[in-house]
């Protein structure tokens, strides 16, 4: 076994690990609704899941590029590039929107309770960023996976 496939089977692992634990995310606030005895557990729970789903994301960081090199590929080809773009876009709206919007609703259920105007906003905002991010990441996993060259005749 040559190290490209090491490096595509620990590139493909993350990106199931860092997807898998993303989507559970949904699974996670539905089930605890907005029943104040379970959300602080399960807001904790969620931030131990960020935490290891952003290192698995940049793990595939890491592991992409390194495909890129070994592999002798151009980053100027269309999957590639347009997906890096959009990893970019992912932790912009991760990291500088979703995150803060997590704390808001963190703070407003330990003030106000789930029921307040506070947290339900947060939680309208956390969930359409949430469904954002899950789409950018699918268009990432479908350039990815089919490597479509569409400006290449």
């Amino acid at each position: 076994m040559d190290g490209y496939t090491i490096v595509k089977f620990v590139h493909v692992l993350s990106a199931i690990i860092a997807v898998g634990f993303n989507a559970s995310y949904g699974l996670w606030l539905g089930r605890a609704a907005n029943d104040e005895r379970v959300l602080p557990f399960v807001f904790s729970t969620l931030h131990l899941v960020d935490n290891v789903a952003n290192a698995f994301y940049g793990l595939l960081l890491v592991t992409g590029l390194t495909l890129v090199f070994i592999g002798g590929l151009d980053l100027r080809t269309f999957w590639l590039a347009a997906a890096l773009l959009l990893y970019i876009l992912a932790v912009i709206v991760g990291v500088v929107l979703y995150r803060p919007v997590l704390a808001r609703q963190r703070a407003a259920l330990a003030s106000a309770g789930a029921k307040s105007a506070a947290f339900q906003a947060a939680s309208s905002r956390g969930r359409t960023l949430g469904i954002l991010t899950a789409l950018i990441v699918v268009v990432i996993v479908f350039l990815m996976v089919t490597k479509p060259t569409p400006f290449v005749s």
